[in-house]
């Protein structure tokens, strides 16, 4: 596996084109620099505002994060991380749906379930598509009230997550009949982590807030439902680095030539797919500096192209280390 190409970085964008990247009007945009400093963007000579790779893709979680109900004042202080952790999981909410009953949450923890019933206005945050079944502090009356509750989603609260009380997490899922689960944590091991996530059980660092609770049950929720393009495209992210390429043409080349020990031509398709994907992503590259008029529209071409081309080298590697291709 060979590293070819540094990723590019360069480029910065007048205003008017972050705009059209993120959905953000110039004007809000100058009103959000000015009370909250969300970005600094450098001057030209002239004194116009160019930003940065980096800044359009800070921008465009603020505004996907805003669009979903948090306050531009309580969220323009996060740094990218914190940006990127509190928007998890927001394309996969589903468009509201007459039809769909509510999605029915049981809470086990220390904490959430206090949070949750202290007052009705707690209840009413989570909205009219999420039905509280059951909060709970003590395990033992999870138990005793689970089984009648009918849970699609469980949110599991734990302090720490360690490998050895996976087995236990498991068997609560089980035990409460949820098709989802959600665990909220404080501190864990990264392996902890990989297990649950492994099991299609999603984890979350706490804290967790009522309004970015309800957002998740939706999502989790809904998340069967296919995702729309839009929603798609959202995750697209300029700021982030285009990833690297995990073959060369040469070792495409290879794999290509590669006897598989199967009948099917999968290694070679792939091998097709990936080498039309590097050429447009060069193609959109090399128009996202040379066109200056087009330059937003281009670089987003080019990050989305750049995540499709990473997307199926990792299939492709799968199958050469399944059919042992030496490359």
């Amino acid at each position: 596996m060979i590293d070819a190409e540094q990723p590019f970085n360069g480029q910065t964008y007048r205003i008017g084109a972050v705009a059209r990247l993120t959905g953000i009007p110039p004007d809000t945009l100058r009103v959000w620099e000015r009370r909250y400093a969300v970005v600094e963007p450098i001057r030209s000579e002239a004194g116009t505002r160019l930003y940065s790779a980096q800044d359009v893709g800070r921008l465009t979680l603020i505004k996907r994060l805003v669009d979903n109900g948090d306050a531009i004042s309580h969220i323009a202080a996060l740094n990218l991380a914190q940006l990127q952790e509190r928007s998890r999981g927001l394309d996969l909410i589903p468009a509201a749906d007459a039809d769909r009953p509510p999605c029915r949450v049981a809470v086990l923890g220390p904490t959430l379930p206090t949070l949750l019933t202290r007052d009705e206005a707690y209840v009413a945050t989570l909205g009219e598509g999420v039905e509280l079944a059951g909060a709970f502090e003590d395990e033992h009356r999870f138990h005793a009230a689970i089984a009648d509750l009918r849970v699609d989603l469980l949110v599991l609260e734990r302090p720490t997550l360690q490998l050895d009380r996976i087995a236990q997490i498991t068997d609560l899922f089980t035990a409460s009949g949820a098709t989802r689960g959600l665990v909220v944590y404080g501190f864990a091991a990264r392996a902890a982590v990989e297990r649950l996530e492994s099991q299609r059980i999603v984890t979350k660092r706490a804290p967790v807030d009522v309004a970015e609770l309800a957002r998740w049950c939706a999502a989790l929720h809904g998340s069967e439902k296919t995702p729309t393009p839009e929603a798609i495209l959202d995750g697209v992210d300029l700021g982030s680095p285009i990833p690297r390429r995990l073959y060369d043409s040469a070792t495409l080349a290879r794999i290509a030539t590669g006897s598989p020990t199967v009948r099917c031509e999968c290694p070679h398709h792939l091998v097709q797919l990936v080498s039309s994907l590097v050429a447009f992503e060069q193609y959109s590259r090399e128009c996202e500096n040379r066109n200056t008029d087009d330059a937003a529209l281009h670089a987003f071409l080019h990050a989305a192209t750049a995540r499709a081309r990473a997307t199926m080298e990792a299939a492709l590697a799968r199958v050469v280390e399944a059919e042992g291709i030496d490359i």
